[in-house]
């Protein structure tokens, strides 16, 4: 079993990850090199693996080093916002609250305006990693698309907030599907999956005729399929928010949608509860920006 990790360890790691130098970061920590390295060989005894590949020209992080960077910036990062959440927490209502990627341009504008009157500080991970930091107590909640095909852990709680049925977009200047069993023979279709079915859409959309190309975010598929002139199967939410008028929209060529769920710790705070319908509808219907 590996001991507990110390605040002090991740700082170091954050550190040499981001200047690529033990010695450098041993500087910036007030410290000498030859300490920072013991430190450094001492986690990595204690952690079971090796974080870092060091030589005279510097520090290059391992996948594994990469990966603890990665979590010790978030977490060193919350640290320091604590205080100032802690003296917020005195003044007004907050809520910690985490969305994936693809979802929060759409999720945080929602929270702004039906939560408007709570402090809202936001998380944005993957979905697994969100879930994990609810049942931690890191996060107050999580909207999140897997939690419906995947296993919570123990204590958590899921309220479905609507499902998102798949829609193919066709940009100005793109043809229809051909009419037959394999209507989009020979055409490239970009889709963006934000939940666990990418692989169901890339296997149906091929059984199509299509080159399905997954896109790098629901926002970006759109754009790059207009540029394009291509079509684009995405959930209908996100054909609503990042609308063109010059879009067409048709009903999906293969069976799909997206479930939205919010993942909490009973008991769900009560001025969540209240905000639920208003919060959902918004977040899967048009964004409506006038009052």
């Amino acid at each position: 079993m590996t001991s507990r990790l110390r605040t002090e360890d991740l700082a170091l790691v954050e550190a040499v990850a981001r200047h690529g130098s033990v010695g450098a970061a041993a500087k910036e920590l007030l410290t000498t090199q030859p300490s920072a390295s013991r430190r450094l060989a001492d986690l990595e005894r204690r952690l079971g693996v090796r974080l870092f590949e060091r030589d005279t020209t510097g520090a290059r992080p391992t996948s594994a080093g990469r990966e603890l960077a990665r979590k010790a910036t978030r977490l060193l990062a919350e640290l320091d916002a604590l205080p100032e959440h802690v003296a917020t927490a005195t003044q007004s209502p907050s809520l910690s609250l985490g969305t994936i990627h693809a979802l929060a341009p759409i999720v945080f504008t929602a929270a702004q305006v039906e939560l408007a009157g709570l402090t809202t500080h936001a998380e944005i991970d993957h979905g697994p990693a969100l879930i994990g930091q609810v049942h931690e107590g890191l996060l107050d909640a999580a909207i999140v698309t897997i939690a419906g095909q995947t296993a919570l852990p123990r204590g958590l709680h899921r309220t479905l907030l609507g499902t998102s049925a798949l829609v193919l977009v066709l940009p100005e200047g793109t043809p229809s599907p051909a009419d037959g069993k394999r209507p989009l023979a020979g055409r490239e279709v970009l889709y963006s999956s934000i939940d666990l079915s990418g692989g169901h859409l890339h296997a149906s959309l091929s059984k199509l005729g299509a080159a399905p190309r997954p896109g790098p975010t629901i926002e970006a598929t759109l754009r790059i399929a207009r540029h394009r002139r291509i079509p684009a199967l995405v959930p209908d939410l996100a054909a609503r928010w990042w609308n063109d008028p010059t879009d067409r929209l048709l009903p999906s060529p293969v069976a799909g949608k997206v479930t939205l769920s919010l993942v909490t710790r009973p008991p769900q705070p009560a001025y969540l509860t209240r905000a639920l319908p208003t919060l959902a509808a918004r977040i899967l219907g048009a964004p409506q920006d006038s009052p």
